[in-house]
């Protein structure tokens, strides 16, 4: 044999012997970097959170992240619970979403139609004519976030796409614990224990045949609901999902930039978090308010970015599913939660070296 064909031979064996065990990475190859390990909560913070918990007379679920540092404070933080309007949120980054990538535009036209109209709190209403009204999906982004208008919501998950086009964002930007339902008029019908028709949009059927619902058949869906909400969401999965809007890893600088504004100017829930801030500390952020029934209210919550005057970001959800407190108190509870907060932020900056 010759020689050049022996050494051939002889470099393809040594290959073979230097095979990689199977599973073991190919030489050189890059190694994956382990995941960073979140930094442990703030003691006094996690007990003070617990304590505002354990004593409110309600299911209550809470967390509350450091945006840049990492750590998560949290009160049955895993658990579902119910968003109601908290859920605008997702549909917002989804229109967002495609307008970075161009499949719509802010100043694209929409009608809104007699049949659009959804349930419960919708000012955008009294604008609709025989003719429809003609305006912007801005306009309808800003009616959704600022004054939670149920039927600009509904208008916009149908033109992006309906609730599968929305999951499919979560889905695509990894928001893990967010779920979501569908429009407003189908997932409050089904709380209420009914099956929306489109033949109540624009009168006040719904409300009429809410009424006369059997009390077993309403106690009945709203148990379910709370089981197993539809559009439930964990207080973990909703605060790191606002992180990272607010760290600009969902959407584009501009979009970030305008669905935060839009929160920031919210008129809604002025005495919800907002009332436990003091002066100098913004908040952008997005309520929720369920149906009330039996004495009691289902899905009270109000979630967002709190910051400093320092420019230091807390994101922050708090959620109680269920309560038959009376309003004053489900207020205090939440502004109890933000003056944790900002407790927490005044010891550290006490406590750094100057």
């Amino acid at each position: 044999m010759r020689p050049v064909v022996v050494a051939v031979l002889l470099l393809a064996l040594a290959a073979c012997g230097r095979q990689p065990a199977e599973g073991a990475p190919e030489p050189g190859a890059a190694q994956a970097a382990a995941p960073k390990p979140q930094p442990p909560a703030p003691v006094a913070l996690q007990q003070r959170l617990d304590d505002l918990a354990e004593t409110f007379p309600g299911e209550v679920g809470i967390a509350v992240m450091d945006v840049d540092a990492g750590w998560i404070a949290a009160h049955r933080g895993e658990d579902l619970f119910p968003q109601q309007s908290v859920s605008k949120t997702w549909v917002a980054i989804t229109l967002l979403d495609k307008v970075d990538r161009g499949e719509l535009g802010l100043n694209d036209q929409v009608v809104i139609r007699r049949e659009d109209m959804s349930v419960f709190h919708q000012p955008i209403s009294q604008q609709i004519g025989d003719f429809g009204y003609v305006t912007t999906l801005e306009d309808l982004l800003r009616r959704a976030m600022t004054d939670s208008d149920n039927t600009a919501n509904d208008k916009i998950m149908r033109t992006v796409g309906g609730v599968e086009a929305v999951r499919e964002t979560l889905a695509a930007k990894n928001l893990a614990g967010v779920k979501i339902f569908g429009e407003e008029r189908y997932l409050q019908s089904r709380i209420a224990g009914l099956e929306w028709d489109p033949a109540w949009a624009g009168n006040a059927s719904f409300k009429l045949l809410r009424a006369r619902m059997p009390r077993d058949r309403r106690d009945a869906a709203v148990k379910a609901y709370l089981a197993d909400p539809v559009d439930g969401a964990t207080p973990v999965g909703v605060a790191r999902a606002l992180a990272r809007l607010h760290q600009g890893e969902l959407l584009s600088d501009a979009s970030t930039a305008r669905l935060l504004g839009m929160m920031a100017d919210s008129v809604n829930g002025r005495r919800r978090l907002k009332g436990g801030l003091p002066a100098g500390w913004r908040l952008a952020h997005k309520t929720g308010t369920g149906q009330d029934w039996s004495g009691g209210t289902v899905g009270i919550n109000d979630v967002g970015l709190i910051t400093a005057p320092d420019g230091k970001t807390y994101a922050i959800a708090v959620f109680i599913g269920q309560t038959r407190e009376p309003t004053p108190r489900r207020l205090e509870f939440m502004q109890s939660v933000a003056r944790a907060v900002v407790a927490h932020h005044q010891s550290e900056q006490a406590a750094a070296p100057s």
